[in-house]
């Protein structure tokens, strides 16, 4: 995940996008684990929406990592 520079948070599967970035392990139980338990918000220094969380699930399982 990666917060750009413009301050959008997205999922970055191939670690490539700029910005500030959060390595978190490629499972559905750590991306809502890191949610819970803040570490997302406090990596990249912004809050974090359900919705958002949401949207970056769907990105990262499409893309085959969750």
């Amino acid at each position: 995940m990666v917060r750009t520079p413009e301050g959008e948070i997205k999922a970055d599967p191939a670690g490539k996008l700029a910005g500030r970035g959060a390595y978190i392990c490629p499972t559905q139980e750590c991306l809502e684990a890191a949610h819970k338990q803040k570490k997302l918000e406090r990596a990249l220094g912004k809050h974090i929406e359900e919705a958002l969380l949401a949207e970056i699930a769907a990105v990262v399982d499409k893309s085959g990592l969750l």
